[in-house]
């Protein structure tokens, strides 16, 4: 049974366990998509992230015994998972755009087509955004590529940059430095300028991904607009 905590005076933290998993992912959003669709008086906001969900309010219109018991509700009379979109997204994985994919590769004992084909074989979870605007935690790297982030940043990688590290990956929304692996690069844009759908992908969604050559990759980065 999920843990309801309180958080300040003003939301609830709801617990389920310390475990990321595509189980935990799917109860999550299934209470994220009941909370949505059946809000109880004085819900502010929604929160999810990898292992947790943070139900805000305002309290002057409620308090925590009565999201708490929200919760619970909504938990006991929706047992089915949300169901969020399917993205596919082009990827280049040669060359300058894959600046990190050797050093993957050497690290995890593999060659780096092995690790391309393994970074390819897997569907990724949404899981939370966090960080930075736009910035997607995507769960469901396979085993076989996880890697602990480096202890100090490298160079600044370009934006839309996949990189990898531990069980997530990520696609670079702005050019940053990052102690994770950088092991390819797309033309998406995380960031999409509708303000009525400013992301991307959505929490609850997921990714596959696909290959480009660097040809391809240099025409849709072409394509993008300078002032989206």
């Amino acid at each position: 049974m999920p843990t309801v905590v309180p958080v300040a005076d003003h939301a609830v933290l709801v617990g389920f366990g310390g475990e990321i998993n595509e189980v935990t992912l799917s109860r999550i959003h299934a209470l994220d998509a009941a909370l949505t669709l059946s809000p109880p008086v004085g819900l502010t906001e929604i929160v999810p992230a990898m292992t947790t969900l943070l139900v805000a309010f305002d309290p002057m219109l409620t308090d925590h015994t009565s999201i708490s018991a929200a919760v619970f509700d909504s938990l006991a009379s929706h047992t089915n998972t949300a169901s969020g979109t399917r993205h596919v997204i082009d990827v280049c994985y040669d060359g300058e755009h894959a600046r990190d994919v050797s050093v993957a590769a050497e690290r995890c004992g593999l060659t780096a087509a092995e690790v391309v084909d393994a970074h390819l074989a897997s569907t990724f979870s949404v899981g939370m955004y966090g960080f930075a605007p736009g910035y997607a935690y995507l769960y469901g790297t396979p085993a076989q590529i996880q890697l602990p982030r480096n202890p100090t940043p490298g160079p600044a990688v370009p934006a839309g940059s996949v990189i990898i590290a531990g069980q997530q990956c990520l696609i670079i929304p702005v050019a940053m430095s990052t102690g994770w692996f950088a092991i390819g690069r797309t033309a998406k844009q995380m960031l999409t300028a509708d303000p009525d759908r400013p992301f991307l992908v959505d929490v609850g969604d997921t990714v596959k991904f696909r290959r480009i050559d660097a040809i391809e990759l240099n025409r849709q980065l072409c394509e993008i607009p300078a002032n989206p």
